[in-house]
């Protein structure tokens, strides 16, 4: 029997934690910028594309909307082909705060309100991150949410007994 791979068919089938970026060659341990992290990715984008999984494309950087007279930017957006919605990705260096997912509630609201298009699906926010708590995630989030999501970034690949305490886990 034939395996398929990996079967996309809603939103969290898409989403990884940790994402490794480590083709990103940043330094571990360095302070960078998110403006940084950003160019880095871009610089990159076929790594990128390929870290991210299937079916996705790269709609933009810095993506600006406005109302009531102010201007926001999401720093990434994409558009995955197989679950036929826009992808938006917001770089944070230091850890997840309650801010920042109101601010993509917000972003995510917007596409789905004035740029998706009626046959479309829902828009997907991801907030990449280098540390979360995933008790802040769930009191904060919907309990059926499908549409906003937190994962953590690696610059280098994890050791093996990194990779062992995940396994068995610890």
């Amino acid at each position: 029997m034939r395996q398929r791979g990996q079967i996309i068919e809603k939103p969290v089938d898409l989403i990884k934690d940790p994402y490794v970026l480590e083709f990103l060659n940043l330094p571990e341990h360095t302070v960078y910028s998110e403006t940084d992290l950003e160019s880095a990715l871009i610089d990159k984008l076929e790594h990128f594309l390929l870290e991210l999984g299937n079916g996705f494309t790269f709609a933009g950087r810095q993506v600006r909307f406005t109302f009531d007279e102010e201007h926001f930017r999401v720093d990434l957006v994409f558009y995955n082909r197989i679950l036929r919605c826009f992808v938006l990705i917001d770089l944070k260096i230091g850890k997840l705060r309650l801010q920042d997912l109101g601010q993509m509630q917000m972003y995510v609201n917007y596409y789905d309100r004035f740029v998706k298009l009626e046959d479309e699906n829902k828009t997907i926010g991801i907030i990449l991150c280098k540390d979360k708590k995933e008790t802040m995630i769930e009191i904060t989030l919907p309990e059926n949410n499908q549409q906003i999501f937190a994962s953590k970034y690696e610059v280098v690949l994890p050791t093996k007994a990194q990779l062992k305490m995940v396994i068995e886990g610890e």
